[in-house]
This record gives structure tokens, C-alpha cells and sequence, in this order.
């Protein structure tokens, strides 16, 4: 069987789609498919319009050669390559693990609802949220299946309108280490986050209460991996709060650097307003770094509350202190959400991903 996935990144790119793209590249040879992958990044030096045009006619001319198309997001690549599909008749899969119709509304055009209030109104947005929110509807619809990385997401796609047996939930894999390794012990105590910097990350809130962290945990640093429009924003916050020597935005890094950055933290928090599943929180459960995060969308089917790790409120700064100082205060309940967290993680190796999604490719669901 020959495959064409037409992704919006790819290595050496950055983010969930490029690695879950370069894992399938990787690994579905080695089960007997053949695997081609077109990403969007060929095309997006071109103006506007533009781009998609020509990635029309490069999955017009890559689609011939293949049984099955399997897009990685309903807009930027769905869109022109389900229009190219009508002229090929492929199968035409897709994974859809974020509603880009609410990220553009909060970003560009004042949304302020959450994605489960979002996702299920219909007509209230405006012109250019509602035309987004129709192109990824149609692109959904003309699917054979969608494949999403979360129950909770699943969900989210059901608030369309879309069939629940259409939609198949496949969780992110990884390649797990079976051994909990430690950390070498630095003197440097290390906040990390990571993600795109955009307003729903919550990376603002966690700058405004590092100078009360900071009375707790005199010698901490927040450290943020991850590039965005929200940078120079950020970065004045920063300077405004005279935290340039507490706070560190890192940038952009590659999976492995940043995996190593995930490594040497001492906690990991992801303040996050939205979330499909965090891909991420299964890598840092398995580098064994205590997690605390946000009790939204596929989270908490990772994360059980001290258990696994904590559960927040987004943005909740109280909650937020509270659960850094148990953490760093309490080593033994600090042992006993790494060890927990270990363990689930097992739970989500790279084979499950595959044999599921062998699956749905062959039919054999």
C-alpha cells in the first residue's frame, strides 16, 4: 500500500504534526507501506493564495501514484488536498488533533469562548471564523475516517457534526525508555515550559508569578522552549517585571534538544487553556521530570491528579504555587507522581500508535 501524507510541517521543522509525520515516514516502511511525504513548508515562501494553489497541483501529481491520502490538519493542507482528491478519487484519511477555526478566532478576531463552547455553536461567529469553521467541517465530511489523539477531542469533532463512528481515537505514541533514569543533581532549580507562544499556552500568567514563586524558591528559574507570535509580548513582560535574570525564553529548539531540556528540569508545567492530547506530557512522564498541568481537554486521560502528576485550573496563579512548592517540598510525594507518571507512560509506545493506525489503513478496524 502506497501513502501520501500532506502535512503543514515537518522536520526540520518543529511541533506535533512534523514529528508525528516523520514518525509514520520512519516506521510504516517497516510493516510493508510505502510512505511520501509532501509537507506545506515547500510551499510557504509563496505570497498567499498562492501556496495553496501550487500545493494543490504537487498533491494532484503525488496522488497518482497512491492508494491512500492522509492529511494532518483540516485547513492549510486538508482543504486543497481534498480538492485535488476529487479529481484522484483516493481514499482520503485524516488526523485532526487541533481546531484551527478557534485558534484563528482567538489570535486574529476576538473569540473568547472556550473550544467546548466553540466547537458546538454554530453562526455566531463571524465572517472569517465561520468560513474556517465550514472548511474544516467539509473537509471532515469528505474523510473516509478521522483519526483524533484524544477522547476528549473526539468529542470536540462530534460538536461539528460529524458521526461518531466516522471518528477513530488514536492516542500519540513515543519511543519509551523501560528505565526510569535520574537527572544529574544541579544547584540551578528550573521551571520549564514548552510550547508555540500563543495566547491559550498561559506562558504570560507563568511570567507574572515568578516573583512570588521566587519568594518561595529563591534560586528557580522559568525557562520557555518554543517560538511564536507572542514573543515581543512576552518579552516586555519580562523586562516590565525585571525578570530578565529569572526568566529565559529559549526559543524554538529540535526534538531532541528539547527533550533534553525536559530531562534536566526539575518540574514541567504546562499552563494550557486548550489541548487535544499534550504529546509532550507522555515525553516528560517518560523522562521521569514531576508534571503539573491544566485539567483540560485529553490531559486528565494522562494525568490523574496526585497520582500522575497535578491538575490545574488554567491561568489559576494560586493553584499554580501551591502545587510548585508541594512539589519541590515533598520529596516523597514528588517520587511518587514521577514513578506513577513512568509507569502510565508505558502504556503509549510508538507500536500501540502503529498496530492501531495499521489498522484503519488496512480496513481492519
Amino acid at each position: 500500500m502506497k501513502i501520501l501524507i500532506t502535512t503543514g510541517i515537518y522536520p526540520p521543522d518543529v511541533g506535533g504534526p512534523a514529528t508525528y509525520s516523520k514518525l509514520l515516514f520512519d516506521k510504516l516502511p517497516e510493516r510493508g507501506f510505502e510512505v511520501e511525504v509532501l509537507s506545506f513548508g515547500e510551499v510557504r515562501n509563496l505570497p498567499k493564495i498562492i501556496r495553496h494553489a501550487v500545493y494543490f497541483f504537487k498533491v494532484l501529481k503525488k496522488g497518482r501514484k497512491v492508494d491512500v491520502i492522509y492529511a494532518q490538519d483540516p485547513v492549510s493542507v486538508g482543504f486543497p488536498t481534498i480538492l485535488a482528491n476529487k479529481i484522484l478519487k483516493k481514499r482520503f484519511l485524516i488526523r485532526i488533533a487541533g481546531d484551527y477555526a478557534w485558534e484563528q478566532g482567538v489570535q486574529r478576531f476576538g473569540v473568547e469562548d472556550n473550544l467546548d463552547i466553540f466547537s458546538a455553536q454554530k453562526n455566531v461567529y463571524g465572517f472569517f471564523v465561520e468560513l474556517l469553521k465550514k472548511i474544516q467541517l467539509k473537509v471532515a465530511l469528505s474523510a473516509e475516517t478521522i483519526i483524533v489523539p484524544s477522547q476528549y477531542f473526539k468529542g470536540v469533532i462530534e460538536n461539528w457534526g460529524i458521526s461518531s463512528e466516522k471518528i477513530e481515537t488514536i492516542y500519540n505514541g513515543i519511543e519509551l525508555s523501560k528505565n526510569l533514569g535520574v537527572a544529574p543533581p544541579s544547584d540551578e532549580k528550573v521551571l520549564l515550559s514548552v510550547g508555540r507562544l500563543v495566547p491559550w499556552k498561559g506562558f504570560g500568567v507563568l511570567i507574572e508569578l515568578m516573583p512570588e514563586i521566587l519568594k518561595e524558591i529563591p534560586n528557580i528559574k522559568l525557562k520557555i522552549v518554543g517560538g511564536g507570535p507572542q514573543k515581543e509580548e512576552l518579552e516586555k513582560l519580562i523586562e516590565d517585571l525585571d525578570l530578565k535574570d529569572n526568566v529565559v525564553l529559549i526559543g524554538a529548539l529540535s526534538l531532541e534538544k528539547t527533550l533534553e531540556e525536559m530531562k534536566k528540569a526539575d518540574v514541567y508545567i504546562l499552563n494550557t487553556q486548550y489541548e487535544g492530547f499534550a504529546h509532550q506530557l507522555i515525553e516528560v512522564a517518560n523522562l521521569g521530570t514531576p508534571i503539573i498541568t491544566t485539567d483540560i481537554g485529553g490531559n486528565p486521560e494522562l494525568i490523574q491528579n496526585d497520582m500522575d502528576g497535578i491538575l490545574i485550573e488554567p491561568n489559576n496563579k494560586k493553584q499554580i504555587l501551591s502545587a510548585i512548592i508541594k512539589i519541590f517540598r515533598n520529596d516523597e510525594f514528588r517520587e511518587k507522581i514521577i514513578q506513577n507518571a513512568f509507569k502510565k507512560s508505558q502504556k503509549f509506545s510508538i507500536q500501540n500508535t502503529l498496530d492501531n493506525l495499521e489498522k484503519v489503513l488496512t480496513n481492519n478496524k
